[in-house]
């Protein structure tokens, strides 16, 4: 799998026919990860750090990513909750600007930033990986594909 820079838009998942361009805005990030699952969304097949920042977005492309592939992020940054930073990169994110998401919600406090129950509250952190419990964002192939529409 080659990696280059890509390009910062359009944000989300980009797929061109011979790879798939990601972009991630944070303003506050100091570092992305593109987490590459299965095809079930169970397992975490590579981690690739987006190698290019432009402005506040995030971005990298990788060629031999198509339309069906299972990702999520882990975005690094200060964990600073009284400010209002809460990046905790043991939580996998759904990409805001995925056009299809795989798998479902399987609820607990793994998702929280942050200790439940601890005597810290929402300012302890919480290290616990998340990403079983999380729906995965998916590479969709966005062209329509003429001759093979059907009647109404």
């Amino acid at each position: 799998m080659q990696l280059s820079a890509g390009a910062p838009h359009p944000l989300g998942a980009t797929w061109d026919g011979r790879g798939t361009n990601f972009a991630l805005f944070s303003a506050n990030a100091e570092r992305v990860e593109l987490c590459l699952f299965d095809g079930h969304g169970r397992r975490e097949i590579e981690r690739i750090v987006l190698p290019e920042r432009t402005e506040d977005v995030w971005h990298g492309c990788l060629n031999d990513v198509a339309p069906g592939q299972l990702y999520g992020y882990r975005v690094h940054g200060p964990y600073h909750p009284e400010r209002g930073l809460r990046f905790n990169s043991h939580k996998l994110l759904v990409d805001p600007y995925a056009k299809q998401l795989a798998g479902r919600l399987v609820w607990s406090d793994a998702h929280f930033g942050y200790r439940a129950g601890s005597a810290r509250a929402d300012l302890s952190f919480d290290r616990r990986d998340n990403a079983r419990g999380m729906p995965k964002s998916v590479v969709v192939d966005e062209a329509f594909t003429w001759g093979k529409e059907r009647r109404p």
